[in-house]
């Protein structure tokens, strides 16, 4: 008779626990994650699909399938057995293209829950950033207001629903910072060791994902400083080291060399050689000449919709906005919020000058988003009278990307037709047919197949080329690796190629070669054919 009355105890302590407040505050975090999903059905149905028809092989991004290919590889036998390259380029340890392995980590945890299929990148996304906007919720406790806002900025900033209903790992990036900046918020309402040792704990994951979001080791750093001076000194240096050296050496051993660097680094070489005067004035010239650049491509994406434009438009009034927003609180005396604000805003402008002295301006405008996707939720949480800022955002989103967007490859959502996925069927047979995955030895050579980006029209006749059909390639079976590679590189070494498969254009100049040559062919349909090269 006493062990009903102990359970009903507990029931009691359970929900006097969670009391009124923790309730709608539960309330509020459930009705934030609804939105990933609602969003991407919406987006879908309006582009005349639906969510269960998004398809990776029908997408022109042709980084989703280095993504793909790599996570399926690392699922089914630890890692690719294959290279992944660059004009046959490969990693020193193991198999991995040029971008951290460590980025893709959730989609492991998924893919072994889960199983990996071609939608499992889109479930997976959607399910980050489903847990992502509530944890957000829960840690920051905004008002109902402040909840509204963050509905309607959300829906508006198209890059959260175009990056879930694809196979890049952007809402990785978004979906740890947004929950590393709600636990900024609570911590500083209510700071504990365990809170600022998660801080760096995320800071240092993110730091191997992408070596920028080391920006964000700051704030748990000053967080450890203050509380115990030169021991907080010297544990934030550690932690900051061991994160940065940690990226290095990924990138050293697993990372495999890129057609070009991935960052510029000339900049650099003045003060390598001790001339810091020059160094500083080559600094200066190099952000002014690349931030006219970037000027003239945030008006023409005002003009036009053009896509990096867009972005740096958008990037540009979030900093403003932070900027105006902690010398307000600094007037206000609101010390917790221009601390956030403050620190946002000065993450926001590095960014920004590492995009100006380290990146190209179109693939770099991308990595940007990490920073707009955090930066428009504290947007929304900001307590000012008439939201005129989350105004003013949200009609800027809602003219860029859903007025102005209208380039297909940067803003369609990419859905299976009968022609693509009949065309995967009959490559998937011919692969499983033709391909043999030497796991002896590996990763090696003998299980990869070349992409190569394009090839001349034989008989064109004026120099007409075309695009390799890549998409195929999704239809590799597990464990391959897939090397892409220039037409030039090819051509120059065809007859000394490492990969064993060939993947090219029909009727090109690359096929009559290798027809010359009697490699024998193991598949071919009316866009691509695949060559055996040895």
């Amino acid at each position: 008779m006493e062990k009903p009355a102990i359970k009903q105890n507990v029931f009691e302590k359970l929900w006097t626990w969670w009391d009124r407040d923790r309730r709608i505050l539960t309330l509020k975090a459930g009705l934030a994650a609804l939105l990933p999903v609602l969003c991407c059905i919406a987006a879908c149905t309006a582009q005349g699909g639906s969510l269960s028809q998004v398809y990776l092989p029908a997408s022109e991004w042709n980084d989703e399938l280095f993504y793909y290919k790599q996570v399926e590889g690392i699922l089914s036998h630890g890692y690719p057995q294959g290279y992944f390259g660059f004009n046959e380029s490969h990693a020193v340890k193991l198999s991995f293209a040029a971008w951290s392995p460590v980025l893709v980590w959730p989609w492991l945890f998924y893919g072994l829950v889960a199983g990996w299929n071609l939608m499992a990148p889109v479930y997976s996304n959607i399910l980050f950033l489903t847990l992502a906007l509530f944890l957000f919720v829960l840690l920051t406790r905004p008002g109902w207001k402040q909840l509204g806002l963050l509905v309607l900025l959300f829906c508006c900033f198209m890059p959260y629903t175009r990056y879930m209903l694809c196979g890049m790992p952007e809402i990785i990036c978004f979906s740890m910072l947004i929950v590393y900046w709600g636990l900024l918020v609570h911590t500083l309402e209510k700071e504990t060791v365990g809170k600022v040792a998660l801080l760096f704990l995320m800071g240092g994951v993110m730091t191997l994902m992408r070596p920028y979001l080391a920006l964000f080791l700051l704030a748990p750093s000053w967080l450890w400083i203050r509380r115990h001076r030169a021991a907080g000194i010297a544990g934030s240096l550690a932690v900051m080291g061991a994160a940065a050296g940690g990226y290095v050496l990924i990138k050293h051993y697993l990372g495999a060399e890129y057609f070009t660097p991935l960052f510029k680094t000339e900049w650099l070489d003045p003060f390598m050689r001790g001339h810091i005067l020059g160094g500083i004035k080559g600094i200066a010239a190099k952000v002014y000449y690349e931030g006219r650049t970037f000027m003239a491509l945030t008006l023409q994406g005002l003009k036009s919709g053009l896509a990096e434009g867009a972005f740096f438009a958008i990037f540009l009034a979030i900093l403003s906005i932070l900027f105006w927003q902690f010398l307000a609180d600094l007037r206000k005396k609101r010390k917790k919020q221009a601390l956030l604000n403050g620190y946002l805003a000065f993450c926001f402008f590095s960014m920004w000058m590492a995009l100006l002295l380290m990146y190209k301006m179109k693939e770099g405008s991308k990595h940007l988003l990490t920073f707009m996707a955090v930066g428009i939720l504290v947007i929304a949480l900001m307590e000012t009278r008439f939201y005129r800022k989350a105004t003013v955002i949200g009609a800027l989103c809602v003219y860029l990307f859903w007025y102005r967007g209208d380039q297909p490859g940067d803003y369609q959502i990419y859905f299976a037709d009968t022609e693509i996925v009949e065309r995967m069927a009959h490559w998937q047979e011919v692969f499983a047919e033709e391909l043999v995955l030497r796991e002896e030895n590996g990763p090696n050579f003998d299980n990869v197949v070349i992409w190569t980006f394009n090839d001349v029209l034989a008989a064109s006749g004026n120099g007409e080329t075309a695009l390799t059909d890549w998409q195929i390639l999704y239809a590799l079976p597990e464990g391959w690796g897939i090397s892409c590679c220039y037409r030039d590189y090819v051509e120059e070494h065809l007859e000394e190629l490492q990969s064993l498969y060939l993947t090219i254009p029909v009727g090109g100049e690359l096929q009559r070669s290798c027809e010359a040559l009697g490699m024998e062919q193991i598949g071919q349909d009316g866009l691509v054919c695949v060559y055996r090269t040895r």
